[in-house]
Parts: structure tokens; C-alpha cells; sequence
């Protein structure tokens, strides 16, 4: 019966003291209040009242959210800088004995960490160099914190709150700003406008002047073409003269009839051959376009006649 009851007894302790790690979690295992080992996740068994379970440490990463830490900046002014940290343990047992609170210890670290980073840069700096920031927080506090086990990956700045009366005088600065940069793209744009209007202006000129060459050039080939034509027609007038060999009295009837067209003009005078003035007296034609001229027959060779004037 006794060995039943120490049988049952073994097998209580036995279960009583098997333990299941879970996924990313680790266990700090003390044997006699010394430092054993650490569980990893799996199935372990514990020796009743020997080893007792120091820490269960969460191997995942956390993020820890700071209350905003007053900062004041090289150029004298006090703001409010709320931060995050993410963080990791990669050693349980120096998590566990290296610092008797890591989370409090990092939330001081970085306190200290970001008044001293934020005392060496002014306020315009400060509020343009959220990511240097960030890189030479997550540089200190990585370094300052593996003592501890503890792997900072990322620091992150959340929120910048400076004082009511430089929050005022941002706005009015960058309300300013905008308004110029307004100015500014309107007055590109009016350039930018009188420029094409200039430009087409100009093209337009470019093409009426063209236009107006073109057109001079086409008169000017049409009015060649035109006396090319003429003087041609002339050549062969006095070619075909020439090939049908013209008879003294139709010469004779023909100087006569220039003589008729010479009359009708403001001439007072007309010359002529001495040969035609005894044709010009005999024909009544003669009498009409000469009206009552006399002809005047030089000495040698020609005939004069006044033809009064056509007041």
C-alpha cells in the first residue's frame, strides 16, 4: 500500500513539474537559486524543489510607447518629443540578471538619450531631421542596452510639439510661404503666356512674309512669262513677215494706216516718206486723218505736215 501511494506520489510530482515552452518565449531555470540553464520552446520537466522557473521571457518584438519627454533645444526652446521604441531580448539570462527593470531602464536610457541629442541641434533642425534623429537613437540605445539582452531595431520620433507661441509663428510662416510660392507660379505663368503670345506673334509675321514672297516671286515668274510670250509673238510676226514677202503696195497701204494712227495723237507735226505724199493727197482717207494739215516736203527725203491739236 505504501509503495502505491509513493508510486501515485512520484507520478503527481512528475506531472506537476513537466512544463510545455510555447513558440518565442524562453524560460530563466535557477537550480538552488543559481542560474541553470534556459528552456527553450519544447517539452521540459523541472526537479521538484531543486530548480524553480527564475523569468518567463518573450522573445518577440515589442514596441514600447513612451509619454513625451520635455527636450530643450540649443536655441533655448522647450518642446515636447514623444518617442517609440522597438526592442527585442536576444539573451534571456542577461535580460533576467543584467538589470533588475529593463523596460524602466530603457524608457530612462532613451529619456536621457534624446535630450542630449535634441540639446545639440535647433528648432528648424530639429523639426527637419526626424530620421537622423531616430538613426543616432537607435544607435545609442542598441549599443547602451546589450548588456541587458535587449536588441534595439527601431527608434521612432511620434510627435513634435513645440510651444503655443512658436506653433503660431510657424503658421504665420508658412502661410507667408505658401502666398509666395503662389506669386511665384503666377508670375511663370504670366511669362510663360506673354512668351507664346510673343512666339506666335512672330510666327505669325514669319508666314505673312513668306506668304507675301511667295507671291511677289509667282508675279513676277507670271509677268517674265508674259513678256517671254510677247517678245515671242513678236519674233514670229516678223517671221512670218519675212516668209510671205509683202508687196510695195500693201507696205504703202500699211504706212498709211500708221500714218492715220500718228494723226490721232497731240502731234502738231508729221513726218513722212516723199514717196507717200503724192498717195496721201489722192486719198480721201488721208483728208480725215490729216484733217486740214499741210505737208511739208524737205529737200531731200520727207514730208511735214501741221496737224493742229487736240485742245
Amino acid at each position: 500500500m505504501f509503495l502505491l501511494i509513493l508510486i501515485a506520489l512520484i507520478i503527481v510530482l512528475v506531472v506537476l513539474n513537466v512544463r510545455i515552452v510555447p513558440q518565442a518565449e524562453s524560460y530563466v531555470i535557477e537550480r538552488l537559486g543559481k542560474y541553470k540553464c534556459t528552456w527553450t520552446a519544447g517539452i521540459h520537466i523541472k526537479v521538484p524543489f531543486i530548480e524553480r522557473i527564475a523569468r518567463k521571457v518573450s522573445l518577440k518584438e515589442q514596441v514600447l510607447d513612451f509619454p513625451p519627454q520635455p527636450v530643450i533645444t540649443k536655441d533655448n526652446v522647450t518642446m515636447q518629443i514623444d518617442s517609440v521604441v522597438f526592442m527585442r531580448v536576444f539573451d534571456s539570462q542577461l535580460y533576467t540578471y543584467g538589470i533588475e527593470n529593463p523596460i524602466a531602464g530603457l524608457q530612462n536610457l532613451s529619456a536621457t538619450t534624446l535630450r542630449n541629442i535634441i540639446g545639440d541641434m535647433e528648432l528648424d533642425q530639429t523639426l527637419t531631421s526626424r530620421e537622423a534623429i531616430n538613426g543616432q537613437m537607435q544607435a545609442i540605445l542598441d549599443e547602451a542596452t546589450d548588456p541587458w539582452g535587449i536588441k534595439v531595431t527601431r527608434v521612432e520620433i511620434k510627435n513634435i510639439q513645440p510651444p503655443a507661441e512658436i506653433e503660431e509663428v510657424m503658421t504665420k510662416q508658412m502661410r507667408a510661404e505658401r502666398e509666395r510660392r503662389q506669386t511665384v507660379l503666377e508670375a511663370q505663368a504670366h511669362q510663360e503666356a506673354v512668351v507664346s503670345r510673343a512666339e506666335g506673334d512672330k510666327r505669325a509675321k514669319i508666314l505673312a512674309a513668306e506668304a507675301e514672297k511667295d507671291a511677289r516671286i509667282a508675279l513676277a515668274e507670271g509677268e517674265a512669262k508674259s513678256l517671254l510670250l510677247v517678245a515671242q509673238a513678236k519674233a514670229d510676226g516678223l517671221a512670218m513677215l519675212r516668209d510671205v514677202k509683202i508687196t510695195d503696195p500693201v507696205l504703202k497701204y500699211k504706212s498709211i494706216e500708221a500714218l492715220k494712227d500718228m494723226a490721232d495723237g497731240q502731234a502738231t507735226k508729221i513726218y513722212m516718206p516723199a514717196e507717200l505724199s503724192h498717195l496721201v493727197a489722192g486719198l480721201g482717207v488721208a483728208g480725215e486723218a490729216l484733217a486740214d494739215a499741210k505737208p511739208q516736203v524737205p529737200s531731200d527725203m520727207a514730208v511735214s505736215a501741221d496737224v493742229p491739236s487736240k485742245a
